[in-house]
């Protein structure tokens, strides 16, 4: 089988620090190349330079589609795209978002355990909510190494966590060491080839942006009663060892913690709304019954002005529960994600 030639790296918010750790260890003979998709903005254009920067003696270039991977290179995952290995060539899939970013980690992660099996090492660095972690489940499934940065060494804890939680990792370390020991396993003669699962190529095909519809999505996962907040069809439960994690049949996305973050994000516009509505509401009935005492209706006025109240009652109960989600809404920083 060779030595293990392909290197996977996955990170969000907190990641380009330990990346730069990584790269900045990693020999010029590296007898493997080197794949990372980070979350980046549809538009970001600062993030390969920031990686060619720290890449030291290795070579550094942003995906192309149909682009040969060669040992002893670097490369970066383009914006907006799904970054996927196949054949021993990139190849980027604008297919539906997953976890809310394209490029997402667990594409790059399942169709590298397809194409390299025991020959691929994946590392999960520093990031929020769970991207990453079905990939790694898979890269092990595969028989690859599955590696995560120490979850009390990241800036944001998240992903290395659910990463641990989701596969057997092999090696749990300090980003400070994870260049030095990818550099001897890369060394390292791969192991016993396993049987691909048949439902990773299916997720890679949808990465990849092939159409999937209800039919295909049913051999994966189970409809349930909930609705896929980017398109509004029908979520599925998907099947699969991995942490909990659900499809529509458009083919969007969402572990368990981003589709609640995605959820909570709708509430709290929907309680907004409602706000505003009521508030101008109490409003409305407020001048009406101003109007009733104007023209000497006085039991109308009254009325009017009961009602106000009680809307005003229910503007505050909606404010303070917008207060409150507001102060236990999770600190993040957007420019490091």
């Amino acid at each position: 089988m060779g030595n293990r030639d392909l290197i996977v790296i996955g990170g969000s918010a907190g990641a380009t620090a330990p990346l730069k750790q990584i790269l900045g260890s990693l020999p010029a003979g590296l007898p493997a190349a080197v794949l990372i998709v980070l979350h980046i903005p549809a538009r970001g254009l600062g993030m390969l330079s920031t990686v060619a920067a720290a890449a030291g003696p290795l070579p550094v270039r942003q995906a192309e589609d149909g682009m040969r991977i060669e040992r002893g290179h670097v490369y970066i995952g383009a914006p907006d795209h799904h970054m996927l290995v196949d054949d021993g060539r990139i190849r980027l899939g604008r297919g539906p978002r997953e976890n809310m970013v394209r490029p997402a980690i667990d594409p790059l992660f399942r169709s590298a355990a397809i194409a390299h099996g025991p020959r691929v090492i994946g590392v999960v660095l520093s990031g929020l909510l769970s991207d990453g972690a079905s990939g790694l489940s898979a890269i092990k499934r595969c028989g690859g190494l599955a590696l995560v940065q120490d979850p009390s060494d990241a800036a944001a804890d998240e992903m290395p966590r659910r990463a641990l939680e989701a596969a057997t990792v092999d090696l749990c370390v300090p980003g400070a060491r994870l260049g030095d020991v990818l550099s001897d396993l890369a060394q390292e003669a791969a192991g016993t080839a396993l049987p691909i699962p048949p439902e990773l190529r299916l997720e890679v095909a949808i990465a990849a942006g092939e159409r999937i519809g209800s039919d295909r999505l049913a051999a994966i996962a189970d409809p349930v009663a909930l609705t896929c907040p980017s398109c509004g069809g029908v979520l599925s439960k998907v099947r699969t060892h991995g942490p909990l994690r659900f499809r529509c049949q458009v083919g969007h996305g969402y572990a368990a913690d981003a589709l609640a973050q995605e959820q909570e994000g709708r509430v709290d516009e929907a309680l907004r709304v409602a706000l505003r509505i009521i508030e101008e509401r109490a409003e409305l009935v407020h001048r009406m019954a101003e109007e009733g005492r104007h023209s000497g209706r006085r039991a109308v006025a009254e009325m009017y002005e009961a009602r106000a109240a009680e809307y005003r009652s229910n503007a505050e109960t909606i404010r303070q529960a917008v207060l409150r989600s507001m102060r236990d809404a999770p600190d993040e920083d957007p420019s490091d994600g």
